[in-house]
């Protein structure tokens, strides 16, 4: 059976929000004009969170930044799309009058409604689930705190791309984005590599509240042998780390053929000195 690769936009939204107000949100499904059958879909609330510095999403556990996702109300949470066709699915966010300041995060998870395909008499294969994130705050005292932990650029790598790193703690009470800026040019000549037009070098990630994130960013399109300057600066709770420093770019063959130049030289050195002190004996 053909898979319904259907798709949920838009994949996050963001929200202001304020107690005993209500806001109205929308997300779209798309049912693929290559799509065998029409969609059948089924629309649920998770809370969303995090796990770890790599951000592993968590759809399960409830905090007291998750109670978003019992204020949502969905106007059709099951229904049908035919293919080459997209619907509008409305929903509503009721906060209630005693809802804390700060950060609220939800997941509006889109799957296929098994329910309604077994009763049509057609088997259900290869079900998967796209969601679309609620990133909410809600009016009233909020704490931006955090700092960023770590600004790295390795010095020495055997084959581009290069990886830049961070490390990014939020200890506030609501999320906040960290902006990143990167520039890369040649050592020798000035070249400008990075920013160009097809990529200025800048985007942004979401920390959120009560934990601390790792990011990585590769960067491309550099010399397979040479040295670059590359700077990393990175706009967080209104102050900037930046980070520069000179990378070696230098593959194992060319490393491995200066060691093997080297040892040879060494050895030729070793032998005239010893052939010179071979001849002074015999002179004397």
């Amino acid at each position: 059976m053909d898979i319904n690769a259907f798709t949920v936009l838009p994949m996050s939204q963001r929200f202001s929000l304020a107690a005993g107000k209500t806001e109205k949100g929308s997300i779209k499904i798309v049912n693929p004009a290559d799509a065998t059958e029409d969609f059948s879909y089924k629309i649920g609330i998770s809370p969303y969170g995090v796990v770890g510095e790599d951000y592993e999403a968590d759809l399960v556990t409830d905090s007291n930044h998750t109670m978003i996702a019992k204020w949502i109300k969905i106007s059709e949470p099951t229904g049908k799309i035919k293919p080459n066709e997209t619907k509008e699915i409305e929903f509503t966010i009721e906060v209630p009058e005693n809802a804390p300041a700060g950060g609220q995060y939800a997941a509006i998870t889109v799957s296929s409604n098994n329910e309604a395909k077994q009763s049509s008499g057609v088997a259900v294969q290869n079900v998967f689930e796209m969601a679309s994130i609620v990133y909410a705050t809600v009016a009233g005292e909020t704490n931006h705190e955090g700092e960023v932990l770590e600004n790295n650029i390795p010095g020495f790598v055997v084959a581009p791309p290069i990886t830049l790193s961070a490390l990014i703690e939020n200890k506030g009470n609501v999320h906040a984005d960290a902006t990143f800026v990167i520039a890369v040019s040649d050592f020798f000549s000035g070249r400008v590599i990075l920013p160009t037009e097809e990529d200025e070098g800048e985007y942004s990630e979401i920390i959120m509240p009560d934990t601390t994130r790792h990011i990585e960013r590769e960067v491309s399109n550099l010399p397979s042998l040479g040295v670059v300057k590359i700077s990393q600066t990175i706009y967080y709770n209104g102050v900037a780390n930046t980070q520069e420093k000179t990378v070696i770019i230098c593959p194992i063959w060319f490393l491995a053929l200066v060691i093997a130049t080297l040892a040879a030289i060494i050895a030729a050195v070793v032998r005239i000195v010893l052939k010179h002190k071979k001849n002074k004996k015999i002179d004397v």
